[in-house]
Order: structure tokens, then sequence, then C-alpha cells
């Protein structure tokens, strides 16, 4: 069964009030929309790296995932802020 948080304006910004059992131990968190249900997800911020590259050791990658020609590109030169806002 769902619980339910209360929603209250604080300025200009809305909030959620999380249940106890709900509560992060974390000052930030990640949000992201679901494009199809349109429901808001909150998800902890990790403090380091640590959690993605223990991911990344257990990765079951095949030998053939980038060719030599592909692992080898020549270096472009790109904007790394295009497309980028705050």
């Amino acid at each position: 069964m769902s619980q339910v948080a209360k929603l209250f304006s604080n300025g200009r910004s809305q909030a959620v009030r999380l249940p106890a059992a709900y509560r992060f131990d974390t000052k930030e968190v990640f949000i992201r929309q679901d494009p199809e249900t349109g429901d808001v997800i909150l998800s902890r911020k990790p403090v380091d790296w640590d959690g993605f590259f223990a991911a990344l050791r257990g990765a079951d990658v095949p030998l053939d995932f980038l060719d030599k020609n592909e692992r080898s590109q020549p270096e472009q030169d790109r904007d790394p802020f295009s497309g980028w806002g705050e």
C-alpha cells in the first residue's frame, strides 16, 4: 500500500514533506520524471564515485564491445558546455 506525503509551498518553490521511513541521509537528491507516467522520482545522490566504479567492475561487457577503430578515434574540438543550462 502506498503512503501519502504532504506538499507545501516555500516561497516560489514546492516541497514535499517525506514520512520518516523515506527520509534521505544526504543534503541533496537526484530528481527525474518518468516520461511515460509523469511520476517524479527522487534518488539518493552518492557522496563519492565508489558505487559507480563497483558497478563498472561487475559489468559483463563483451570483449568485442568496441573494436580497435572505435577505441582510437581522433580528437574532436567540441564545446563541453554546448546545450547545458542551469
